[in-house]
């Protein structure tokens, strides 16, 4: 009985063996350890301050949102909200403010990018500008990952704390404390893509 029981456990170890191999490699594993796909973005991510009019596809502009909704909040109380305009006449609404608080009437702070992606945090979550700053780079770093072109542009603090900008909040039907954090403007690069500045000595101090 032994004898005929012991050929059957190893067939079942070969079948377990071979449908083990047969198994498809997940999509989100990377069969090429020696590129790491995440850290070749963030290597290779850059201010861009160049752009054409070409508003990017709506899905693709979601899909950067979403990453910025995924970004660490203090005690995960998300305080940042992302008001994405797409819309042309609010998008140059928001370039003449901000252009105003420079001082400089006669430029374009946003570069021609055709979307603006505003980020704005609840001051009374104290953690609000860490949070802000956070879904900031999410949205920096999305975008780059998509082939888009992006920029942090300040002033959103001015620019909403003008009555002008609390009434585009108001008609958005957003209430509550909100600070201006940053503009997050997007779109395709139009000409060279930016090279890396050297980086500073003494980036990081070791204590091993």
């Amino acid at each position: 009985m032994k004898r005929n029981i012991i050929p059957l456990i190893l067939c079942a170890v070969a079948m377990l063996f071979a449908s083990c191999k047969e198994q498809p490699v997940p999509e989100f594993i990377d069969d090429k350890p020696e590129k790491n796909i995440a850290m070749e973005n963030l290597l290779t991510r850059r201010s861009v301050r160049q752009y054409t009019a070409e508003v990017p596809p709506m899905e693709v502009i979601e899909e950067i949102c979403k990453a910025g909704t995924y970004a660490p909040t203090g005690m995960n109380r998300q305080s940042p909200i992302i008001i994405a305009v797409t819309n042309k006449e609010l998008r140059d609404s928001l370039s003449r403010m901000n252009a105003r608080v420079m001082g400089n009437d006669s430029i374009d702070p946003f570069y021609g990018a055709p979307v603006v992606l505003v980020v704005l945090a609840d001051k009374n979550v104290h953690t609000y500008l860490e949070d802000g700053s956070l879904v900031m780079g999410n949205l920096m770093n999305a975008a780059h990952a998509k082939g888009l072109g992006s920029c942090w542009i300040h002033r959103a603090r001015e620019v909403f704390e003008t009555e002008e900008g609390k009434q585009i909040l108001k008609d958005l039907g957003i209430e509550g404390d909100y600070v201006g954090v940053g503009n997050c403007i997007l779109g395709y690069t139009d000409g060279e893509y930016p090279e890396a500045k050297p980086r500073k000595e003494n980036w990081v101090y070791w204590v091993k």
